[in-house]
């Protein structure tokens, strides 16, 4: 016997707590990104982040930190991460400006949905086994002045100079990329493709969703108003207002739970499948410069010394970077794989709470409505008309009440002829 959804979902629950409560065990760098407070200048405004820090590790003076970071500093630690590991996955970070930013860049839940962003881009870094240990993220959690460790950066010409070779080498391309990449290639179109479409999606069903809500919120009253004009109905058009109202409130935090559950997982590994297209294209620049160096290297005999010292450092240097990738590639994928499926268990919980709830509201108005429809047809006259032989039965009223009172749930009988799906009650 197949499993219940809602047995299924608490399995997958289980798991998923079984996992959470493992890293917690082995875990030993936490951080915490909370407090946002407004800083004014005559320049500029922006926002300022708390971020404590909590750990275990010798390498660190002391137990516990606390620092306060703007976005930018984000920025430079991932810049300074992805330079040094430029074939390691470092998580992304939330856009700079985003449509709703643009237009309300400092409203609360603008800056509520990047400090979570924020926080949760240090805890997957503090969870990954080389990029926790930089020196760089160290810096960045520890210093309580940032300036005079971003000034220690690479320079400007410096930084045009690798942007030269990364477009030299792009263009001049790549004799044979190694089969395994290649299919990392194809694996990350696809994943970009796919999980674009799914975000994509979702944006518009929430959007439809709202839609929906401004309806019901407008559907509501009319029965209610209905209701105050017509007082053999006012029952029953106070009870579907009633249910309206509350499936309107349902579904409110069904929207609410996509907005805030599943479309912020979505969105950031559609930021990821970017940040994969980014590494994959640095790990073939390696590859490039080292064949062009090596094609160099057979062409010219003078400096061959000096040529081939560089071919070996650069032989290397692609070794290094390929097996960085191979091993953060199926890291990532686990952690992707976790991510989405938490989030898509977390949804389908919710869509099931979600038309549990529904149902049962209308359960519950059912037995109203029908109570009431008895009650008016002991103050209406009917007709029943026979689509069999078309003759019109009048004035009935008497003996269709006994009937229903007696035995309600057996078909009412006009004449032979006539079958319960051929009999059509109608108000005269």
């Amino acid at each position: 016997m197949p499993n219940s959804p809602s047995s299924m979902v608490n399995q997958y629950r289980l798991e998923e707590d079984e996992e959470e409560q493992l890293d917690a065990n082995t875990k030993d760098l936490f951080i915490d990104v909370d407090n946002p407070e407004s800083h004014v200048t005559a320049i500029e405004t922006f926002i300022m982040y708390r971020v404590v820090t909590k750990t275990t590790r010798s390498e660190f003076d002391s137990s516990e930190y606390e620092v306060r970071r703007r976005y930018q500093d984000f920025l430079w630690l991932r810049s300074r991460l992805e330079d040094n590991h430029p074939t390691l996955i470092v998580h992304p970070l939330p856009e700079k400006f985003v449509m709703k930013g643009m237009v309300e860049r400092f409203n609360d839940d603008f800056i509520e949905t990047r400090r979570k962003a924020l926080h949760r881009f240090l805890n997957k870094i503090s969870a990954h086994p080389i990029l926790s240990y930089s020196q760089h993220l160290k810096v960045f959690l520890t210093a309580q002045e940032l300036s005079s460790h971003r000034k220690q950066g690479p320079g400007f010409l410096s930084r045009m100079g690798e942007t030269v070779r990364a477009v030299a080498n792009s263009v001049r391309g790549l004799r044979s990329r190694p089969e395994e990449f290649t299919q990392m290639q194809e694996y990350v179109e696809d994943f970009s493709n796919k999980i674009c479409s799914v975000d994509k999606v979702t944006q518009r069903i929430i959007k439809e969703q709202r839609e929906y809500v401004d309806e019901l919120k407008q559907y509501s009253p009319t029965y209610t108003q209905w209701a105050g004009s017509e007082e053999e109905l006012a029952e029953s058009l106070n009870g579907v207002a009633s249910c309206v109202e509350r499936c309107s409130k349902e579904t409110e935090e069904q929207i609410y739970h996509l907005s805030e559950v599943l479309v912020p997982t979505l969105h950031e590994y559609v930021l990821c499948a970017e940040t994969l297209k980014a590494v994959m294209r640095r790990r073939d620049n390696i590859q490039a410069e080292f064949e062009a160096k090596s094609e160099a290297l057979a062409s010219r005999k003078a400096d061959q010394d000096a040529l081939q010292e560089e071919v070996d450092g650069l032989a290397d240097r692609v070794e290094l970077a390929n097996n960085a990738l191979k091993g953060d590639w199926t890291r990532w994928q686990n952690i992707m794989r976790n991510d989405l499926k938490s989030a898509f268990i977390s949804t389908a919980e919710k869509n099931m709470e979600y038309y549990e709830k529904f149902q049962r509201k209308y359960s519950l108005s059912l037995p109203l409505q029908r109570r009431h429809l008895r009650t008016m047809f002991a103050v209406q006259e009917y007709f029943v008309c026979c689509v069999c032989c078309g003759q019109l039965c009048f004035n009935f009223t008497q003996s269709f009440l006994q009937h229903t009172q007696s035995s309600p749930s057996r078909p009412f009988y006009i004449n032979p002829c006539v079958q319960p799906e051929n009999v059509t009650l109608k108000l005269k």
